[in-house]
């Protein structure tokens, strides 16, 4: 079973917690337990699971990434400039599996699932894979 959601996101870089998209789709699937992936089908934004509770981490997160990789590099060869969403979305990965117990997601209490953005601001799709 696939789910797709559209999701918007803010900003040229940004963390959207997408866990509740996921969650609604684990619980009309019906699946108790299992595994699920979540994907995103772009190659500059990608998805990854960090803590949810303090929005100063994702700040962190975004700031410091992009000390490694700046938005702009005059070395950079790839036309459209975004060099460094390119590689931002390779590190991070654009899908990741879940694990299912009794019909939600096993995630820790500080857990989020989020959707990466490096080269926005888009609409990216959000896909969730469930088996049957």
């Amino acid at each position: 079973m696939i789910f797709e959601h559209t999701v918007r996101t803010p900003s040229s870089q940004a963390f959207v917690n997408v866990t509740a998209l996921v969650r609604k789709s684990v619980k009309e699937s019906g699946i108790r337990s299992g595994h699920i992936l979540v994907a995103t089908p772009h190659t500059t934004a990608a998805i990854t699971v960090n803590e949810n509770a303090d929005p100063d981490v994702v700040t962190d997160l975004l700031c410091r990434f992009d000390k490694v990789f700046p938005e702009y590099e005059s070395s950079d060869r790839h036309g459209e400039g975004n060099s460094h969403a390119h590689m931002k979305s390779s590190l991070y990965g654009t899908c990741h599996p879940f694990i299912v117990d009794n019909g939600d997601l096993v995630l820790g209490t500080w857990q989020g699932i989020y959707l990466c953005e490096f080269d926005g601001p888009r609409t990216r799709r959000l896909i969730v894979s469930i088996p049957d």
